[in-house]
């Protein structure tokens, strides 16, 4: 805003002005910045025709959506999954995922609307130099009927549930092919997916569990090669993801690694690691940044079959009411603008109407810890 000769004769006037400059700016700053959305996913994973049908009880939840699967009717009778049979040689159609994206256009909530659609990398019995066209198609398929349905994105799940897909130790071919090899096809395989991804949706949310933080901690912070980490073709694979990435796609680490984070000063330095310390992994930094955008999970339940679970006695839990909402508090202060709380023995929600397992005061912890940060 040019001050004016008459301006500058003026200094209360001046001075309005200067203020109004400052007011300005930081009402755009405060404008430019998301509001933050706390996620549900855990073994109540819904698929959308429970969400449909129990749209009432999931808005009343202190959550601003969740993680769903999808399911598609077998020929011979029954259903399939097509969120845990993706990443394979079976190629899908839209017919066969109609039913799914029909109950997402039929759901419509202002207050639920962050709900993103699971797609593994399962049943992963592929080696990364096989034909990965029904993959490719897949992608581009769950991307869009996340698109048509209205939802935030797909949450991309890299977990190697059934085959060690980043494992260069074990790919088919290590002995005879190289990690510099291997690492080059499955950038290859990341620019690809992330294509697909985005000719379904170009405005695309992808939601990882893990991203760049799980191969860089098993590294030991870059002290030990990717090629002897269980998760270490995972920085290749993202760097081809980043390299297809368009401007209006987002990319979330989700870091897992704070799963069990009770102390709410791990999350500060949890991000910067994400942010910075990990960069010389990455293979382009400047882009990574222009792209990633920096959760947490938090695990209320965390390792229940070690810990227990007491929904009578919450002392007794791994994480008390109390210990809980500073952690979520804090993730959601750090975060960009996501955190997902994660839960195996509680539920949230259930086909009887009500949660499960789930004490009031862990209900009313979360409530508490969004104050402020998210939107009521």
């Amino acid at each position: 805003m040019a001050m004016t000769m008459r301006t500058l004769a003026n200094p209360g006037l001046a001075r309005s002005i200067l203020l109004l400059s400052v007011l300005v700016g930081a009402s755009l700053q405060a404008a430019e910045r998301p509001v933050k959305k706390l996620i549900e996913f855990g073994w109540d994973e819904p698929d959308p025709a429970f969400i449909r049908g129990h749209l009432a009880e999931m808005e009343g939840t202190p959550f601003d959506g969740c993680v769903f699967h999808v399911n598609y009717a077998r020929p011979g009778g029954g259903t399939g999954s097509f969120t845990w049979e993706a990443w394979g040689q079976r190629t899908f159609t839209e017919a066969e995922l109609k039913p799914a994206l029909d109950d997402l256009k039929a759901i419509h909530s202002r207050r639920f609307s962050h709900n993103f659609l699971r797609f593994n990398t399962t049943p992963a019995k592929l080696d990364w130099f096989d034909d990965h066209s029904a993959v490719i198609h897949n992608a581009r398929l769950a991307a869009q009927v996340a698109r048509l349905g209205s939802c935030a994105g797909v949450l991309f799940d890299i977990e190697q549930y059934e085959g060690p897909l980043f494992d260069y130790r074990k790919q088919r071919d290590a002995k005879e092919k190289s990690w510099e090899v291997y690492a080059a096809q499955v950038r290859r395989r990341g620019r690809e997916v992330m294509s697909a991804f985005q000719s379904g949706d170009p405005n695309l949310t992808i939601f990882l569990t893990f991203g760049y933080c799980l191969p860089w901690a098993q590294s030991g912070g870059g002290k030990k090669a990717l090629a002897d980490c269980p998760y270490g073709l995972l920085a290749p694979f993202l760097d081809g993801m980043v390299e297809a990435a368009h401007v209006r796609v987002k990319i979330v680490d989700g870091h897992e690694l704070s799963y069990g984070y009770k102390d709410p000063d791990r999350f500060p330095k949890a991000y910067e690691t994400m942010r910075e310390t990990l960069l010389p992994i990455v293979r382009d930094p400047e882009e990574y940044r222009r792209v990633f955008s920096f959760a947490f999970g938090i695990w209320m339940d965390q390792d229940w079959r070690k810990n227990g679970w007491n929904a009578e006695d919450t002392s007794k839990n791994y994480f008390t009411p109390e210990t809980f909402e500073a952690s979520v508090r804090k993730a959601l202060e750090v975060s960009d603008e996501f955190v997902w709380i994660y839960t195996e023995t509680p539920r949230w929600w259930s086909a009887e109407g009500k949660p499960v397992k789930l004490p009031e005061p862990y209900d009313a912890a979360v409530r508490r810890a969004r104050k402020g940060f998210a939107k009521e």
